[in-house]
């Protein structure tokens, strides 16, 4: 059966979105709020927030909160792209036992939000740098190095500060450059590589007294004053 216009429209934009959208990007692809009404009714869509919908047979996304929180600013400002930050992008990495009560967005600061913030909701500002934010299925997520600074910046607990590292570098979402770096400077440890370049500096006398030693004794007490 031939795909609809809305049907193709929405989904094109859902798709990339977890199934999300808001209202002004419908409005931007040429659908109009009173078709998207007539959707809702008919149960096409889900309104899961003022401005942002679901398409209903999209695949229910386990980051569906995510999404909506990120999509939420743009609902009246189409350019205030929200990132997923601090506390929840650990959460999303699956580094340390942090469990928010909010869900964490940073925006940029030249954006101020003058509606009510919906309650789970906590709002952010900086200017993140590319190299700070990455897709994970469709969200856009502040990286797993950013989120723990972040992080302790608001003050998250040292313990999970040093859970969420230990953690990202099993994973792999900290390579081990990053995640010494980040032991050094949220938790004032010494880096390790210097540590292992301390020890080995420590044991490198014994190591050389104890060839000498053995070459004299190869060479034998004759041979040795002989050579003197």
């Amino acid at each position: 059966m031939r795909r609809r216009q809305w049907d193709t429209t929405l989904y094109e934009l859902a798709e990339a979105q977890a199934g999300y959208f808001t209202a002004a990007q419908a409005r931007a692809a040429g659908l109009h709020q009173v078709r998207l009404a007539q959707l809702h009714q008919r149960g096409d869509l889900e309104r899961v927030t003022r401005g942002v919908y679901r398409l209903v047979r999209y695949p229910i996304s386990p980051l569906g909160q995510y999404m909506e929180a990120a999509l939420w600013p743009q609902v009246r400002r189409p350019d205030a792209r929200g990132v997923i930050s601090h506390e929840s992008a650990l959460v999303i990495y699956g580094l340390s036992d942090a469990s928010p009560a909010k869900v964490h967005v940073t925006l940029p600061t030249e954006f101020r939000i003058r509606r009510a913030v919906p309650k789970h909701l906590a709002l952010h500002y900086a200017d993140l740098k590319p190299k700070d934010v990455q897709q994970v299925e469709g969200v856009p997520v502040t990286t797993a190095a950013r989120a723990i600074r972040d992080a302790h910046v608001s003050h998250l607990g040292s313990a999970l500060i040093r859970q969420a590292i230990n953690d990202g570098r099993r994973t792999g979402h900290l390579t081990l450059d990053q995640a010494e770096q980040l032991e050094q400077e949220l938790l004032g440890t010494k880096p390790r590589r210097q540590t292992r370049r301390v020890s080995q500096s420590a044991v490198m006398p014994r190591d050389t007294n104890s060839k000498a030693a053995n070459r004299s004794a190869a060479i034998g007490p004759g041979t040795a004053r002989a050579l003197r």
